[in-house]
């Protein structure tokens, strides 16, 4: 899925809560299903003339909101292997940040079709 810019919309949610694997709850009682993951290796030097790299793992959340049927929660252990946080909430400068503090960037929010879309990319850490 490349990521288009989509005609904008009013504010993302103020929070996005786990609710079961793959879907989360923003502030309003709306759903939020993740469509996609992308996971992609990023190199990054640690300082100015530093000799070493580090590697760190880059992921992309493509979220759609949309009802779902209600289910029995589950433990999230297999999501946080990936990554996802259980809970992030809306921070200054079109972030949100995530329980892990991990800032991660708004690259999206908009429409797609009838679906509102919201894309999400974890920013390298020590980001502010």
């Amino acid at each position: 899925m490349e990521a288009e810019a989509s005609p904008p919309l009013g504010s993302p949610p103020c929070c996005l809560r786990f609710r079961r694997p793959g879907i989360y709850e923003d502030e309003k009682g709306r759903t939020w299903v993740t469509v996609a993951l992308r996971i992609s290796p990023s190199h990054r030097a640690w300082g100015r003339g530093s000799p070493g790299s580090t590697h760190e793992i880059s992921i992309t959340v493509y979220m759609w909101q949309m009802p779902v049927h209600p289910q029995t929660p589950r433990f999230p252990s297999h999501l946080l292997v990936f990554g996802l946080p259980l809970k992030w909430e809306l921070y200054p400068g079109q972030r949100y940040q995530a329980t892990d503090s991990r800032l991660w960037e708004i690259v999206d929010h908009g429409q797609i079709n009838s679906m509102e879309q919201l894309i999400l990319k974890r920013l390298p850490s020590g980001s502010r």
